[in-house]
């Protein structure tokens, strides 16, 4: 049975930057430990970023969401300090929106896709719905205790909702 861990988004702007939060700064040791059970165990092992330009605020999503983030190459945009010495040996897919379409080819080979990072309400879910739809065959989980949403009632909300769609909630 082939592995995969996605993670999702764990960068500097949602952790402690201009998005960031107490849970998802509380959520970085968990993940980190996810991350090293992972290449220990061998799993395929991915990092998303989300990744915007100088623009972001002319963008759709910008002008719904009025605050700059993840400005490549910022700090906000790198990843949490506890995870690059994972990233170097995994693969780094930048995504200029939620979803990554290019996610489920990379891990199109694997019966088991695991999601965890930040936002559960946002990204989290739309890399679990997308993953979802391309791979309805693949065992797609999400490991709350290593998720955080843009709120506590946000995040339990979106793991309902993956739960409805037949994504495991662990």
């Amino acid at each position: 049975m082939k592995k995969a861990l996605v993670v999702i988004d764990m960068q500097n702007d949602f952790v402690d930057g201009s998005l960031g939060t107490p849970e998802a700064q509380a959520i970085v040791p968990a993940v980190a430990e996810r991350v090293k059970a992972a290449v220990k165990n061998g799993e395929k092992l991915i990092f998303t970023q989300d990744t915007h330009r100088k623009d972001y605020l002319e963008t759709a999503e910008g002008k719904k969401l009025p605050v700059e983030h993840c400005i490549k190459p910022s700090r906000g945009w790198g990843l949490a300090a506890a995870l690059l010495p994972y990233a170097k040996d995994a693969v780094v897919l930048e995504k200029p929106t939620f979803g990554a379409p290019g996610l489920p080819p990379l891990v199109a080979d694997c019966d088991v896709i695991d999601l965890v990072g930040l936002c559960t309400d946002i990204c989290v879910i739309s890399n679990a719905m997308l993953l979802k739809a391309f791979l309805p065959e693949a065992k797609i989980r999400v490991e709350a205790n290593c998720c955080a949403g843009v709120t506590p009632e946000s995040h339990t909300r979106a793991l309902e909702a993956m739960k409805m769609c037949h994504i495991d909630i662990l």
